[in-house]
C-alpha cells in the first residue's frame, strides 16, 4: 500500500519534543518503521513530508546557534533519507501586535504593545500536498501527524472526493503521559487514529550523533 506522510512540524516539537532529548528524530524510522508499520504491515511509506519554518534567530533562546542546529538536522535528515524525505517550509512572521492586557473583565481600551510570531503557510502546504498525492495516484494511503483543527476542511474534501479509494490516517503527536486531548474533528475522516507516540518509541528513533558525508560529517549539536 503506498503511502505517504505528513508531519506538522509545529505540531509535533510542541506537543513530544519541547524539552526532551529526543529533537535529533528520525522521522522516517519512526514514522515509517515503528508506527504505521505497525498499523498495517502492507504499509510501504514512499515519502515523509516534514513542514516547517526556519528558526528566527533573534528572538531565539539560543540565537544564531538554535539556527545552525536546526540547519544541521535538516541536512542529516535529508542525507540520510535522500529519496524518502521531503522539507517543506513556510515562514515565521514576526509582528508589532496591540493586544488586550489580561484583565477579568475584558478592558478594550487598554492594550499593550507586543511582538506576534505567527507560522506562515504550513497548513496550506500540507493540504494541498496531501491532496494532490491522493488525486494523483501518488499514495493509497495518507497519513498525518497533526492535532491541528485547521486541516479539517482538507480531510473532508478528501473523504468526499476520494470516497473509499484514500485511506486516511491520523497520529496525534503528544506523549502517551500527555493530559492533552487528541482532536476528534479530525478523526471522523480518518479510517484509524492514532492517539499518541510513546516515550520508548521516540528514544529508539534518534539519528546517529555523526551522520557522513562526502565532505565534513553532520554532527549532532550539544543541546539539540
Amino acid at each position: 500500500m503506498k503511502t505517504n506522510v505528513y508531519i506538522d512540524g509545529y505540531n509535533l516539537f510542541y506537543g513530544c519534543l519541547k524539552h526532551s532529548d529526543d529533537k535529533w528524530l528520525d522521522l522516517y524510522h519512526l514514522f515509517a518503521n515503528r508506527i504505521i508499520q505497525g498499523q498495517n504491515p502492507n504499509a510501504v511509506v514512499n515519502t515523509v513530508y516534514f513542514f516547517t519554518a526556519d528558526i528566527k534567530s533573534k528572538i531565539s533562546t539560543q540565537g544564531e546557534a538554535a539556527q545552525n542546529a536546526q540547519q544541521s538536522y535538516h541536512r542529516a535528515l535529508l542525507k540520510m533519507y535522500p529519496d524518502n524525505i521531503a522539507i517543506i517550509k513556510g515562514y515565521y512572521a514576526l509582528e508589532k501586535g496591540n493586544l488586550l492586557r489580561y484583565k477579568q473583565p475584558p478592558d478594550k481600551g487598554d492594550r499593550v504593545e507586543v511582538w506576534r510570531l505567527e507560522e506562515k503557510q504550513t497548513d496550506v502546504n500540507i493540504t494541498l500536498t496531501a491532496y494532490r498525492d491522493a488525486i494523483q495516484n501518488k499514495a493509497q494511503q495518507v497519513v498525518f501527524v497533526t492535532n491541528d483543527t485547521d486541516i479539517e476542511p482538507a480531510l473532508k474534501a478528501l473523504r468526499e472526493d476520494m470516497g473509499d479509494t484514500i485511506i486516511i490516517g491520523i497520529i496525534i503527536p503528544i506523549r502517551s503521559n500527555s493530559r492533552r486531548p487528541q482532536n476528534e474533528k479530525l478523526s471522523r475522516y480518518a479510517d484509524w487514529t492514532r492517539s499518541y507516540i510513546t516515550d520508548d518509541e521516540l528514544a529508539d528513533s534518534h539519528l546517529p550523533d555523526k551522520v557522513p558525508t562526502q565532505k565534513k560529517p553532520i554532527l549532532k549539536p550539544k543541546y539539540w
